[in-house]
C-alpha cells in the first residue's frame, strides 16, 4: 500500500507541475522543505559546501514560484510546457514514530521542456523524503540528480524539475 501511496503522489506531484499549478505543488511542502538540484559533476556533494545549480529552503522555493508564475521570469513568459515521465519508485525506508511516518523514496525521471522550437530533455532520479501528516503526504527533501553532464544548450534552468 505505500509504494502505491508514494507513486500516487508522485505522479500527481508531477501533474501540478506540468499544469503550473505552482500555487498547489507548494502545498505538497512542509516548512522546513529543501530542494536541490546538485551540480553535474558533484552529484553526491554535501549542498551546504558544495556549488549546487540549485539549493533552495522554503522561502526560496516559495519565491521561486512567484517569479515564475509572475511576469518577471523572461525565461518562462509564457511558460513553457512539459511533460514528466516518473518510472521505477522504490521505497528506501519507511519509519514510523508516534508523531508520524517519514518515507525514503527514490524513483527515475524524464522531464521534457518544449519552448519555442527548442526541445530540452533533463533525465536523472529524483530523492525524496516524505513525511505523513494529517492531510496527507508532504516533501521535505526533494532532490532532482541529473544524468547530464552539462545543461545545455543554454546552461541555465528556468522550471522546477
Amino acid at each position: 500500500m505505500l509504494r502505491h501511496e508514494v507513486e500516487d503522489f508522485l505522479f500527481a506531484e508531477a501533474a501540478l507541475l506540468d499544469e503550473w499549478r505552482l500555487d498547489e505543488w507548494l502545498a505538497l511542502l512542509t516548512d522546513d522543505v529543501t530542494y536541490i538540484v546538485p551540480a553535474t559533476d558533484a552529484r553526491d556533494a554535501d549542498p551546504r559546501t558544495t556549488l549546487s545549480i540549485i539549493a533552495d529552503d522554503a522561502k526560496r522555493l516559495r519565491a521561486r514560484a512567484e517569479q515564475l508564475l509572475g511576469k518577471h521570469a523572461w525565461t518562462e513568459n509564457p511558460p513553457s510546457r512539459t511533460r514528466r515521465l516518473i518510472t521505477n519508485v522504490r521505497i528506501r525506508r519507511a519509519v514510523t514514530t508516534t508523531t508520524g511516518t517519514t518515507v525514503e523514496a527514490t524513483a527515475n525521471f524524464a522531464v521534457y521542456r518544449f519552448r519555442g522550437d527548442v526541445a530540452e530533455t533533463f533525465v536523472g532520479r529524483y530523492e525524496y523524503t516524505l513525511v505523513r501528516r494529517a492531510d496527507g503526504l508532504k516533501i521535505q527533501i526533494r532532490k532532482a540528480i541529473l544524468d547530464l553532464e552539462a545543461l545545455r544548450p543554454h546552461g541555465k534552468l528556468s522550471i522546477i524539475l
